[in-house]
């Protein structure tokens, strides 16, 4: 079994029990519901909508007229007959709930909150075992400066899940305003919630942050949303000023690495404290190692290329008292429960890893994935036609059998190529992305059904669920670092507070603005007009400005006054959000 390891070392093996039986649970129950549906004589019930549709007068364009009916049956002949409620994901959420579900709603609703935890959870295990390990190494063979990889790849690696479920968002018609909410709420949760809770537990240590780097950090979030807010005001956002608006992290790095050079003879940084994975559980090495100024970046020899070393999760599950017979058994059962959440993934992603180094694997991943991208190109708005199809398939899998043999006669069994590594890096880099697009558009398309059941905007649900489900991770990261890692691990929590809603705004909502507005070039894209954003950028403002005069006040000592005023922010807000949203 060590042979293919195919999960993390560090997850729970309750949670992977949880999430394997979970992932087959749903499955079995959309195959099933599908089965089921298509055998149901759906004329009768259409016949019934058309009549009601005809009186109601309703645009057959849009999705929002299932809610002027009372009874499930026309809600269920509704979302059918109309197109535009099949969502961009793979799945019918609303046919889900209101069709196979339309008995018992109760088991609707578990059926989609037990999918959204699932797809929180493999959207986060994906980042951080594929795309994150892809990025540092490809970092390490450009041979990047310490500094730019710690300002950019650190928390790339932390908020690579606001990242790709901003771009999906502003890639779907009408739900720009899903990703610019989750965006900005999680913002507010960890510059808020996060930091207060810090500040509070932390207090009695009397423990001061850096006051360059925060005055930094905070001066230059500030400026990213008064420009935020400059362009939400105009209304449009061309292509030039959606580049523009990237670029202000360009001009942050410059800073940064201007800062790190007149100061570094006088201090050593710490770049990247250790990272915990999405269940809170400490990773064996650092994302990107410690950086020393004199010695430069660190790398621990039993690394290999790709960090963290990964070790089948079934280890320990059962207590020492258990017989072999009865722990292996169990072993293979939980084995055989994570295979199909986690084998896909397995099998089209690329991994030159000394511990996970498996040439079957390669051979298969090689060879796959050019087909899984073909796939994916079939499925969308631009290859719609078979014509198309058909020429995009054959290339794929030629292309596909063609590295599968290079990779079988060209690599060993006993470890991974040396040579090529870039192209090897780059595959993996290139699969992780492609999953995690397909995972956070799936997402992105249930948060929305969800909303439409529920009968709230989807941007609350972005500024809740969304921006609590991508920031979890942080939340536990910076408190562990906080309470466990002594005055440096909570200046390194505080400044991750910071520079990550940094990054994941101008970099996430930039780039998902930047895609948006070439979309609509030469006419920009249209911001969503919404009260909501507007609240939520005069709440994350407040945010930063308290905590700017509360630490400058206080010597930059954290203390219970920061916490509780930082706190009280965010809770007026989420206050605010639902009493608005009912």
């Amino acid at each position: 079994m060590e042979y293919f390891k195919l999960t993390p070392k560090h997850r729970n093996p309750a949670i992977s029990l949880f999430l394997g039986l979970s992932f087959l649970f749903l499955i079995s129950f959309f195959v099933v519901s599908n089965y089921s549906d298509q055998s149901k004589n759906p004329i009768s019930i259409a016949f019934h909508h058309l009549q009601n549709h005809q009186k109601t007068g309703e645009s057959s364009d849009s999705c929002t007229g299932f809610q002027s009916f009372a009874d499930y049956r026309s809600k269920c002949a509704y979302v059918r007959t109309h197109g535009s409620c099949s969502g961009e994901g793979y799945f019918n959420y609303l046919e889900i709930f209101y069709c196979t579900c339309s008995d018992t709603p109760v088991l609707g609703y578990a059926i989609l909150c037990l999918s959204l935890v699932v797809l929180f959870c493999v959207l986060g295990n994906t980042t951080a075992e594929y795309f994150c390990p892809s990025v540092e190494n490809l970092s390490r063979l450009l041979k990047l400066p310490p500094t730019i990889a710690g300002t950019t790849l650190l928390p790339l690696g932390n908020g690579a899940n606001d990242v790709f479920s901003s771009i999906i968002s502003f890639m779907h018609s009408g739900a720009g305003e899903v990703g610019l909410n989750g965006v900005l709420g999680g913002a507010l949760f960890v510059s808020c919630f996060v930091v207060g809770v810090l500040s509070i537990l932390i207090s009695s240590r009397h423990v001061k942050v850096d006051e360059t780097s925060f005055v930094r950090d905070i001066l230059f979030f500030l400026f990213t949303l008064c420009c935020l807010l400059m362009l939400t005001i105009f209304g449009r956002v061309t292509l030039w000023s959606a580049v523009c608006f990237v670029c202000i992290y360009i001009l942050y790095i410059a800073v940064v690495s201007a800062m790190h050079y007149f100061y570094s003879k006088n201090t050593r940084v710490v770049i990247n404290p250790p990272v915990l994975d999405e269940f809170g559980a400490t990773a064996t090495s650092p994302l990107l190692g410690y950086v020393d100024e004199e010695k430069g970046c660190h790398v621990s020899k039993k690394q290999g290329v790709q960090s963290g070393v990964h070790v089948p999760i079934l280890t320990g599950i059962l207590s020492s008292n258990s017989s072999p017979t009865c722990s292996n058994f169990w072993k293979w059962a939980v084995y055989i429960l994570e295979l199909p959440l986690f084998l896909p993934m397995r099998l089209t992603i690329p991994v030159v890893s000394e511990e996970k180094w498996s040439k079957p694997f390669a051979v298969c991943s090689v060879t796959l994935a050019p087909i899984l991208l073909a796939t994916i190109w079939n499925t969308t708005e631009v290859a719609a036609s078979a014509e198309a199809c058909l020429p995009v398939c054959v290339s794929a899998s030629l292309i596909g059998i063609l590295l599968g043999n290079l990779t079988l006669f060209f690599t060993n069994k006993s470890g991974p190529p040396k040579r090529f590594l870039f192209l090897w890096l780059a595959g993996g880099f290139l699969m992780s992305i492609t999953w995690a697009y397909v995972l956070a558009e799936e997402l992105v398309s249930l948060l929305i059904s969800l909303a439409s059941i529920i009968g709230i905007s989807p941007s609350i649900l972005g500024l809740t669920v969304l921006a609590w489900g991508n920031s979890i991770g942080d939340l536990i990261a910076n408190l562990t670092l906080a309470l466990k890692g002594g005055p440096d691990g909570a200046q390194i929590a505080i400044s991750g507070c910071y520079a990550g809603p940094l990054f994941n705004t101008l970099i996430g909502l930039g780039l998902s603005l930047v895609f948006a507005a070439w979309s609509e070039f030469p006419s920009g894209y249209v911001i969503p007009k919404s009260s909501d954003l507007y609240e939520t950028l005069g709440f994350l403002m407040a945010g930063l400005l308290w905590a700017l005069v509360i630490l400058s006040k206080n010597n930059m000592e954290l203390e219970k006054c920061l916490g509780i005023g930082l706190l009280a922010i965010y809770f007026c807000f989420l206050f605010l959000k639902l009493v608005m949203g009912v």
